[in-house]
This record gives structure tokens, sequence and C-alpha cells, in this order.
């Protein structure tokens, strides 16, 4: 059974609230329940989007989408030249 996928601005916001309940003394099990999140996916979160700010998640989603965009135009250019 499938969860609820996060958007990664709220991820960052979750990764904060984590940070400042950690710094007002609570554990890491109670921070992230408190949160509403399970600590494999606080891990697995902070390990991919630990430490960046929302101007660097956005770049981040920039240069994916433009990966992406690329990826097509090499793919298109390859099989034309087949």
């Amino acid at each position: 059974m499938a969860g609820k996928r996060e958007k990664p601005e709220d991820i960052v916001l979750k990764l904060r609230q984590v940070e400042v309940l950690q710094g007002q003394g609570l554990s890491v099990g109670d921070a992230v329940r408190q949160v509403g999140i399970t600590q494999q996916s606080y891990y697995r979160w902070r390990r991919q989007y630990g430490g960046m700010s929302r101007d660097q998640l956005k770049r981040l989603k920039e240069l994916e989408t433009e990966n992406q965009r690329l990826r097509r135009a090499v793919s298109d250019l390859t099989l034309d030249k087949m």
C-alpha cells in the first residue's frame, strides 16, 4: 500500500521543524513523531535534502527539469540518426 507522497518543499519544512524540536531538547524519535513522520523517512529525507534551503531546492528542481528535456532531445536525435 503506497503512502502519501510529500512535496520537496514540505520535506524541507518538516526537516527544519524536527531540528527546532531537537534544539528544544526532544529526542529524534519524539521530534519526528510530533511532526508526523517516521524515523526512517526522516533519515532518508535528511540524507537527500539535509541542509538545503528553499532557493537551493528550487534550483535543483529546475536542473532536473532541464536534464529531462536534454535527455529527450538526445534520445530523439539518436533515433533520427539511426
